[in-house]
């Protein structure tokens, strides 16, 4: 039995840990559960199942860790173009109405605050994604790892984004109160029209009630995930970006395979 792939890749997960705090073990879960020992099949190249699904995950908590170290910190939305949480279209024609009336600053405001609601959610992905990591099995990891560039991020995608919203949720509607983005959409839909949008409204073409939380909620998820799937991008085409053994041979040989 072959020990030494899970091995080096149980020490490089924990190398990672340690770079990034004690307390991500904690929220990506403990080594020994994400990664497998069981040996496999050969696969591209004379590499092993246990070889590729640690890899993958490697990749993953890569990933997680650039996604959360970036995003996860003040201004790391609202100074990020790609991330940034703009104001949703339903508002786009009130927004325009006030900053022709000298209410720049109402709307600055307004789309600040979302901002930093996401950047105080994001931190909680590590969690959540753990989970989703521990649920990778063979076939998966060996279906990703010779898929598009961002298939690890899909598989992601598809197995956690129910539970990130439910995690986010709470933490931005909690920080949307504090940071007043609440009263802010309310001072925004009143200053045109003081008892509110009403008939105004509809001539705008904004009906219902814009559930701010939801559309935060979801645009946070959106970041994190583009966040993660340029570093898995980046570790598929850029050898440098391979910054383990594990990750150089077994990306490096996929590259040799295509």
């Amino acid at each position: 039995m072959n020990m030494r792939a899970p091995t080096l890749a149980l020490f490089l997960l924990l190398s990672l840990q340690t770079l990034m705090g004690a307390d991500w073990l904690d929220k990506l879960g403990k080594a020994k559960d994400i990664l497998t020992s069981t040996p496999g099949v050969t696969n591209i190249s004379g590499l092993s199942d246990t070889q590729i699904v640690a890899a993958l995950k490697e990749a993953l908590a890569k990933g997680v860790q650039n996604a959360v170290t970036n995003l996860g910190k003040n201004d790391g939305f609202l100074a990020d173009a790609n991330v940034k949480i703009p104001l949703p279209e339903s508002l786009l024609t009130i927004e325009k109405g006030l900053r022709a009336v000298g209410q720049t600053k109402l709307a600055d405001d307004f789309v600040v605050t979302m901002n930093r609601a996401a950047e105080q959610a994001v931190p909680e992905a590590a969690t959540v994604l753990a989970d989703s990591v521990r649920q990778m099995t063979f076939a998966d990891a060996s279906s990703l790892l010779t898929s598009t560039n961002t298939a690890a991020t899909e598989y992601f995608k598809r197995t956690s984004s129910t539970n990130l919203y439910a995690k986010f949720k709470p933490i931005i509607v909690k920080a949307t109160e504090s940071t007043g983005v609440t009263g802010a959409y309310k001072a925004m839909t009143t200053k045109i029209a003081p008892s509110g949008l009403g008939r105004f409204g509809s001539i705008l073409g904004v009906t219902g009630n814009l559930d701010v939380d939801d559309y935060v909620t979801h645009k946070t998820i959106d970041g994190l995930f583009l966040k993660i799937a340029e570093q898995e991008k980046l570790i598929r085409e850029n050898p440098a970006a391979r910054t383990s053994e594990l990750l150089q041979k077994v990306f490096g040989s996929v590259k040799k395979a295509q």
